[in-house]
């Protein structure tokens, strides 16, 4: 596919809508039941918005701030604001009142369009104050009063008022070029105040097509994609959203995390695009799962996972026997474990964190195709990702068709491309030390294997320096506590220190489990703290500790751990929305429990 000839997101997007014009492209749940919109459709509401937009004065080069959880206005709203030439800047649904203020205070932006009411509460005070925000624009109704003094206007009301002006946008659009300013995507702040990364049409343009050539040899077709990541991540912004519409994809929206499961089931997708916490919390449900069935069942699945293993370490391993074996489990488990994913999946792509290569290869055992790739949100966003046919779990794949890579002598990777993002808006500091004579300083640690196969090792920032010298991945360390049953989250630590401790929160199911075995109220599994200083459950945790301790490095040992008060979540801001944990943030708060470990 020639994605060169398109010089920006909204003439691909027209492009693709009228090859498609009659085919179903949007799917939203309604009533109980998913119910489409057509390319022709969809390319008519951005149409409208669009003039709606310049009919309330966005000038080119303008920011619009987007507020909305994932559904289909969501798109329109982002193409309509980049075919007025204007400028989207997607906010994080969980954004409190004081991070909309930072949005669009720094970026300037001239209006706001937001989808509920239950967000227009946390949006609108921060509108109020924001010295250039000039009218808000609201997909559902308000309640009265509820916009004091700022300019509203529905979402119906602008789309009316821009369909009664000439159709116009299709010389807008032509003025756009591939360098112009698509959007700023606001970073999610593991490590402080969020910066606005300024992407261009070209930078998201690049990555679709470096997305085509890797995926391609899956026999790309009529693709379904499910969207439930937020669309005000980088990650899902490129990868579920303008990706799926560079190959005339169906998009279906998810009704929310919890309904997962079942939406899988409905949207049946082919291509799926998740972060590590998910798989991580498939693994286990799925371990649960077996082991309360048991018997002939649980037998199969687990000589299924080790002739699956097996078989990814080296095909040829398999005697004929074996082989004969694998097939057998392939109809008895592995189906079944496809059905649970809609039936039709053909990758799932793993991207906004680093993956436990033991979560990949386990998936690749069942029969499900995971591709791990990397990437950061100011290279709009992937960088590398594992090819079908040719994985290696332990690494992230060779860089993207148009991406290229090299490691700096302190081992950091650099990055040069059309993906890279112009700079961080406002903050000429920050990109300064980013981008230097044309290269992204990632900020990562990693290598190159034989095979041109990118090896990540670490956050340059996040290395954990212990008071001997020795250098630690607290990313690793974590990643094997979290795949104990015993263990959901955790967070290590240990910068200038002789040894690690840990912050580590008991998983949900095994708390009450265990309550039930030792005679104890299960209620009290909630809160936590109140569970902080049973010396059973010191003990089972305990032993979960030493069997992680077991394969790791002297230097890599937990010697000493406390329990967290709750779990780690997006609403108390110590996970990101895209589930990566906020280091400085726990640390801030359990700042003396630490100093107590040692």
């Amino acid at each position: 596919m020639d994605y060169s000839r398109w010089q920006s997101l909204p003439a691909m997007f027209f492009d693709r809508a009228e090859a498609r014009a009659t085919r179903n492209f949007l799917w939203a749940k309604r009533d109980g039941a998913y119910h489409p919109i057509t390319w022709a459709e969809a390319a008519q509401a951005v149409k409208d918005l669009s003039r709606g937009l310049r009919a309330l004065g966005l000038e080119p080069g303008e920011r619009v701030v987007l507020l909305s959880e994932n559904r289909p206005e969501w798109l329109i709203a982002d193409v309509a604001i980049m075919a007025a030439g204007g400028v989207t800047v997607p906010a994080y649904t969980t954004n409190t009142v004081a991070d909309n203020n930072h949005v669009l205070t720094d970026s300037g932006a001239r209006g706001v369009i937001v989808s509920t009411r239950a967000l227009a509460k946390q949006l609108l005070p921060a509108a109020l104050e924001a010295p250039d925000c000039r009218w808000v624009i609201s997909i559902e109704d308000l309640e009265p009063g509820q916009g004091g003094p700022t300019e509203l206007h529905s979402w119906a009301g602008v789309v009316e008022r821009g369909a009664a002006r000439p159709d116009d946008v299709a010389e807008v659009v032509a003025r756009a070029t591939r360098r112009d300013t698509a959007c700023f995507i606001y970073t999610s702040g593991t490590g402080g105040v969020p910066k606005g990364v300024i992407l261009s049409h070209g930078a998201i343009l690049c990555n679709c097509m470096g997305s085509y050539y890797l995926l391609e040899s899956l026999g790309l077709g009529d693709e379904v994609f499910l969207s439930f990541l937020p669309l005000s991540h980088s990650y899902e912004h490129t990868a579920g959203q303008f990706f799926p519409i560079s190959i005339g994809a169906e998009i279906y929206y998810a009704t929310g995390i919890d309904q997962l499961l079942t939406n899988l089931g409905e949207a049946r997708p082919t291509i799926m695009t998740a972060v590590p916490r998910l798989y991580e919390s498939m693994y286990q449900r799925i371990l649960r799962g077996v082991e309360k069935q048991g018997g002939l069942k649980a037998r199969l699945f687990h000589l299924a996972l080790e002739l699956g293993r097996k078989r990814y370490a080296d095909p040829a391993s398999l005697n004929p026997w074996e082989r004969l074996l694998d097939r057998l489990t392939d109809r008895l488990v592995r189906d079944k474990i496809r059905a649970r994913f809609g039936g039709r999946l053909k990758a799932m792509v793993s991207g906004g964190a680093a993956l436990n290569p033991d979560i990949g290869i386990f998936f690749d055992a069942l029969g499900l195709c995971v591709l791990q790739g990397y990437g950061q949100t100011e290279s709009a966003p992937v960088i590398s990702a594992n090819p079908p046919g040719r994985i290696k779990m332990h690494t992230v794949g060779p860089p993207l068709h148009g991406v290229e890579v090299k490691i700096a002598e302190d081992g950091e990777i650099l990055v040069r491309g059309e993906l890279l993002m112009d700079g961080y808006w406002r903050n000429e500091a920050a990109t300064a030390e980013a981008l230097r004579d044309g290269w992204l300083h990632t900020g990562d640690i990693g290598d190159l294997d034989e095979d041109g196969f990118l090896r990540i090792t670490d956050r340059k920032k996040d290395i954990i320096v212990l008071s001997g010298g020795d250098n630690v991945s607290p990313a690793r360390v974590e990643g094997f506590l979290s795949l104990e049953a015993e263990i959901q989250q955790a967070m290590v630590y240990g910068d200038k220190r002789p040894h690690l401790v840990a912050i580590l929160v008991p998983d949900g199911e095994f708390l009450a489990e265990f309550a039930r075995e030792h005679g104890k109220d299960p209620d009290l599994a909630d809160p936590l703290a109140a569970w902080a200083e049973d010396p059973d459950l010191r003990a089972a945790l305990s032993k979960a500790v030493e069997r992680v301790n077991q394969g790791l490095s002297p230097h890599e040992r937990v010697r000493r751990f406390t329990l967290a008060r709750e779990p780690f979540t997006v609403q108390n801001q110590m996970m990101t929305p895209t589930l990566k944990i906020r280091r400085h943030t726990i640390q801030a708060a359990y700042g003396e429990e630490i100093e107590g470990l040692y």
